[in-house]
């Protein structure tokens, strides 16, 4: 019989992908847990009093990464407020089977839930979108939109920063990716920790470090309730080909894995480079390197009966079919979003207000603000820009 390598006492039951060492189950579960902490602390990636999204897909990795991070919230004290944000894409047999996992989820893990929808904000669903456009380029208009979709329901749920179960996989394919599509930009930004959404919402990656297949011991091993069944539109996604490649060089030199994202955090670009400077799009306010950003631009071609206007030359088809007519549908303007959302949180506040006391003046405080019942009564009343002068989102 083999003993743990880590405590000398119990059966070793699994040999650790990411350092061949063969340990016991409660030795696997400490060492996981505590690399996820030490990436956490080391990156300094919260503060308490955050309020954290986390993405869920209802996949093993957003479900590994709810249970831990809300395990190591109460273990080590973070404070974090917790949020579970899912996005319906609107996928038959896939996305619908696993929101429902997401919601068994919500109630496993006592969290609140968020769900926002490419019906709700595009108009479309992928289903629709696929009948459009076909299986060759359907991915491209999925993971434009999906991210936008995440940073407009963190405004919804007034986060400050998102989480996403991306693991060390995840991040190794993508600089494969971007080297084999000569991306430098990408290329640059892929292997950080922590980048900045619209409306400097922040989004991290925990599982960086990660092994997939650690992952998928730990939710097997804990029993955890997740999803497993891969996108239906997805077996000729391109990075499908990145994973077959990597796992195949996985095979041969483990450390593969975590190799490639040191060699992309060593990864610089010369001074003269040229690269591209954020702005905003003039159209929805969203972050942009254009005049439009890309999810603008897809939306436009679905709605013109042109889906490939946003895949590959752009200005030579709007030379040929002119520019978007004013009665075409656009992505609603994240000004006008943030306004429903103060708004919402007035209302809530109200809620509140009414269910704790009869009092002429209640009072709840957040980041030293005070909000009256009469003061809120005359908020709802008036625009969103005064209310949320008022009343600062919590």
């Amino acid at each position: 019989m083999k003993i743990c390598v880590l405590c000398n006492k119990n059966k070793a039951i699994l040999k650790r992908p990411k350092t061949s060492q063969q340990i016991c189950k409660e030795c696997f579960y400490y060492v996981f847990e505590t690399e996820i902490h030490h990436t956490i602390v080391d990156n300094k990636l919260f503060k308490p009093g955050d309020r954290i999204a986390i993405a869920a897909s209802g996949g093993k990795d957003s479900t590994v990464l709810a249970y831990v991070i809300k395990l190591l919230n109460n273990r080590y004290n973070y404070g974090l407020n917790l949020f579970l944000l899912s996005v319906d894409e609107g996928i038959t047999g896939y996305r619908d089977d696993s929101l429902e996992t997401v919601k068994r989820n919500q109630q496993q893990y006592d969290l609140p839930l968020e769900i926002v929808s490419y019906r709700q904000l595009y108009g479309w669903s992928m289903d629709e979108i696929v009948k459009e456009v076909g299986l060759k380029n359907n991915c491209t208009f999925c993971g434009v939109f999906r991210r936008q979709a995440l940073d407009r329901g963190a405004m919804l749920l007034n986060v400050d920063h998102i989480i996403t179960g991306h693991n060390a996989d995840d991040i190794a394919e993508t600089v494969l990716m971007n080297i084999l599509r000569g991306d430098i930009a990408r290329l640059q930004r892929c292997t950080e920790i922590v980048t900045t959404g619209d409306e400097r919402i922040k989004r991290s990656k925990p599982f960086k470090y990660t092994y997939e297949k650690e992952i998928v011991m730990y939710a097997y091993f804990k029993k955890l309730d997740y999803f497993s069944t891969e996108c239906v539109y997805s077996p000729n996604a391109y990075r499908g080909y990145a994973r077959t490649f990597l796992k195949d060089l996985e095979s041969i030199r483990p450390s593969t894995i975590i190799d490639i994202i040191h060699s992309g955090e060593a990864f610089q670009i010369k001074q003269d480079v040229k690269l591209p400077t954020q702005g905003t799009c003039k159209r929805c306010g969203y972050m942009s390197s254009n005049e439009l950003c890309k999810a603008c631009i897809l939306l436009e071609g679905l709605n013109r009966g042109l889906p490939k206007l946003g895949i590959g030359k752009t200005n030579r088809m709007r030379k040929i079919h002119g520019d978007m007519p004013d009665n075409t549908s656009t992505i609603q303007h994240l000004d006008t979003l943030k306004n429903e959302a103060n708004n919402n949180k007035c209302k809530d506040l109200l809620k509140w207000s009414t269910k704790t006391t009869p009092t002429a003046v209640t009072q709840e405080m957040h980041g030293g603000r005070y909000a009256s019942r009469s003061a809120i009564n005359v908020l709802l009343q008036t625009d969103s820009e005064i209310c949320s002068m008022w009343y600062q989102p919590y």
